[in-house]
């Protein structure tokens, strides 16, 4: 038999909104928060089993009011992003993939192109990740191919972290029949979901990111 799943949601600094949809996707997941991403624990009612980082981001008065919960502290000079430490942790405690929620937005552009970033390279070690603010979610193009539950009239953009070989897009405003998009391109920024989404990639490294409404 092989190894159980085991997923976690990460709580990062970036903004996020709380959905029905977002609820459903963190819901029997195990929790750890990055530094100032305990401030959605409240709102999403969940219960974070850890909380890592260097806290220089973190009010005071969290620390007295989860005074009971297990922390891993950093130095501030450490060489790692908050984000990165907990998704360290979360994989240490046997995480098989992992929920980002808070990933994009923010303060902090570089930390958002991290999350992006780290997405890709997750995925590559056989772990998927789903990048979330609850109004816009991001995941890693498989080689392959795969569907996409989003409902019509969704925009969508597909970014491309290198050139991108073999790109099919179908059930789009816009489809795409296995097309080389050089590094850089717009050419598959803002399309539009029109029916089942199925997206093909042979070669390269992208990552999918769709805006969704509020509700």
């Amino acid at each position: 038999m092989g190894a159980a799943m085991s997923r976690f949601t990460l709580l990062l600094g970036g903004d996020l909104i709380v959905t029905p949809r977002l609820r459903a996707q963190i819901a029997g997941t195990r929790v750890v928060a990055a530094d100032s991403g305990l401030l959605h624990a409240a709102p999403l009612k969940i219960a974070p089993e850890l909380w890592v980082g260097d806290f220089d981001s973190a009010e005071p008065e969290w620390l007295d009011a989860y005074e009971d919960m297990e922390r891993v502290v950093y130095s501030s000079d450490k060489d790692n992003t908050d984000g990165e430490i907990a998704i360290h942790e979360a994989l240490k405690r046997g995480a098989t993939s992992l929920v980002l929620a808070g990933a994009f937005g923010g303060p902090r552009t570089d930390h958002a192109f991290l999350h992006l970033a780290l997405a890709i390279q997750l995925a590559e070690r056989g772990v998927p990740a789903l990048l979330t603010s609850g109004t816009q979610e991001g995941s890693v193009v498989a080689h392959g191919g795969r569907e996409y539950d989003y409902a019509p009239g969704t925009t969508f953009s597909i970014l491309g972290f290198s050139e991108l070989r073999g790109l099919t897009v179908e059930g789009a405003k816009w489809p795409l029949d296995d097309v080389v998009v050089p590094f850089g391109s717009s050419l598959t920024i803002s399309n539009v979901v029109k029916s089942e989404l199925v997206v093909r990639l042979r070669e390269g490294r992208a990552l999918l990111v769709a805006t969704l409404a509020a509700t």
